[in-house]
C-alpha cells in the first residue's frame, strides 16, 4: 500500500501527467457520447438480417450473464489495474477512447438488423444506454479486451487474462447470436491496427506506461 501511495504522490505532482490523464478521461467521455448516438442511428436505420455460416448452424444460448455482468466485471478489473499503477491511466484511457470513436464510425456505415434468432439481454443493464442492438461491426466485446491485452502485452498475467476474456466474449456473442461472425473475427485485426495508431498518437503516454519507478521500488 505504501508503494501505491508513493506512486500517486509522484504522479499527482506531475502537471503534464495530470493534464494528459484528464484529457484522456474527457476523450473517453466524448467517445461514449458519440457511440451512444452512433448506435442509435445504426439501430434506427437497420435494414434486414443476413445469413451467417456460424449463426445459421448453431442454436441460441443464453449468454446474458457473460455479455452483461461479465463485461462489467472486466471493466472493474481494468479499473483496478489503473488504480494500482497510475502511470497506466493516460494511455489506457486514450487508446480506449480511440477504439470507441473508430468503432462508432464503423457501425454507422452498414446497418444490418439482428440475426432472426438471438438471445434477449436484460435491457435494464447499464450497457443498454450505449448499445441499442444494431451496432454490429465490429464487436466491442471482443475488441476491447484484446486492446487491453495489447496495451499490457509485456505483463503476461494481464495479457493472458485479457486474451482469455476476449475469446470468451467473442464466443459468447456468437453463441447468443448477438454478433455476426465477421464482427467477431474482424475485431482482432481492427483492434491491432487501432493499437498501433494509438502508439503513434499517444507515444509519450505509452512511454510513461512502461517507465521504471525508481523512487517507489
Amino acid at each position: 500500500m505504501q508503494r501505491i501511495f508513493a506512486r500517486y504522490k509522484k504522479y499527482l505532482g506531475d502537471k503534464a501527467f495530470l493534464f494528459s490523464s484528464t484529457f484522456g478521461a474527457l476523450l473517453l467521455l466524448i467517445s461514449l457520447i458519440i457511440n451512444h448516438y452512433a448506435s442509435a442511428y445504426a439501430t434506427n436505420n437497420a435494414s434486414g438480417s443476413v445469413e451467417d455460416i456460424i449463426l445459421s448452424n448453431t442454436r441460441v444460448f443464453n449468454v446474458d450473464f457473460v455479455v452483461n455482468e461479465g463485461a462489467f466485471l472486466f471493466l472493474v478489473f481494468v479499473a483496478i489495474l489503473l488504480f494500482l499503477e497510475p502511470k497506466r491511466i493516460a494511455f489506457t484511457l486514450k487508446a480506449s477512447a480511440l477504439f470507441i470513436l473508430i468503432r462508432s464510425i464503423f457501425i454507422t456505415l452498414t446497418h444490418l438488423a439482428p440475426f432472426p434468432t438471438h438471445a434477449i439481454l436484460d435491457q435494464s443493464d447499464i450497457f443498454a444506454i450505449f448499445n441499442f442492438g444494431g451496432d454490429f461491426f465490429f464487436s466491442g466485446h471482443t475488441g476491447l479486451p484484446f486492446l487491453i491485452a495489447l496495451i499490457f502485452w509485456d505483463e503476461k498475467p494481464i495479457r493472458y487474462t485479457a486474451i482469455g476474456v476476449s475469446l470468451l466474449f467473442g464466443t459468447s456473442v456468437l453463441l447468443g447470436h448477438l454478433h455476426y461472425s465477421i464482427d467477431v473475427f474482424s475485431a482482432f485485426f481492427i483492434t491491432y491496427s487501432i493499437f498501433h495508431l494509438a502508439l503513434r498518437l499517444f507515444a509519450k503516454d505509452y512511454k510513461v506506461l512502461y517507465e521504471i519507478d525508481e523512487n517507489v521500488r
